[in-house]
């Protein structure tokens, strides 16, 4: 969604609990949903433990509980209803959720969110991994993202990410698309 800004700062969330979870996956749950890497070249340098994914049927899309839903919804759920009772109006629809794990001296390249689903829907980024290796741009510009925070990312700008660091960078990703949309646009098959 276009926001007006590159980002915005959502403030201090408790990560712990997601962030030791996540951590503590097997690895083969990294694998489970490549449907972002095999599709978009983008997310080649990328995995993820997908909990919410939307297909790309817009404006009826199917929203579906994936294989990470069983094994984090329970400390990802109340990190998003907070964020959301925060900072967006109730009885929206959370579109995708999941952890994204971009590898040691990978890149995401710049690009521009382009299905409309994500013209209607906040983009949401909480770090649960990360170093000053890491560089996350939009429009140009650094947004840097501290753990412990939460940001918004205006995904209609052009943004890109280099990890240079030696670890992967983890984040926890979700999409929310707020109840004047929904009533328009979005069926939830959950």
């Amino acid at each position: 969604m276009d926001i007006g800004v590159p980002y915005r700062d959502l403030g201090p969330v408790d990560t712990a609990e997601l962030a030791a979870r996540t951590l503590a996956q097997e690895p083969q749950a990294w694998h489970e949903h490549e449907l972002r890497q095999q599709k978009f070249e983008v997310h080649h340098d990328t995995h993820s433990i997908v909990l919410v994914f939307c297909d790309q049927q817009w404006p009826q899309p199917a929203i579906s509980r994936e294989p990470g839903w069983a094994r984090l919804a329970d400390v990802a759920q109340p990190l998003m209803d907070s964020l959301i009772a925060r900072f967006y109006p109730p009885g929206g629809v959370i579109l995708r959720a999941m952890a994204a794990r971009l590898e040691v001296g990978g890149t995401i390249k710049p690009h521009v969110d382009a299905h409309e689903s994500f013209v209607h829907a906040h983009r949401i980024h909480v770090p649960l991994t990360s170093s000053a290796q890491v560089r996350f741009t939009i429009d140009g510009r650094p947004c840097p993202m501290a753990l412990g925070r939460a940001y918004e990312i205006n995904n209609q700008k052009m943004h890109s990410v280099m990890n240079r660091g030696k670890q992967p960078r983890i984040s926890f990703i979700f999409d929310y698309c707020p109840p004047d949309r929904v009533a328009r646009y979005v069926t939830n098959d959950r």
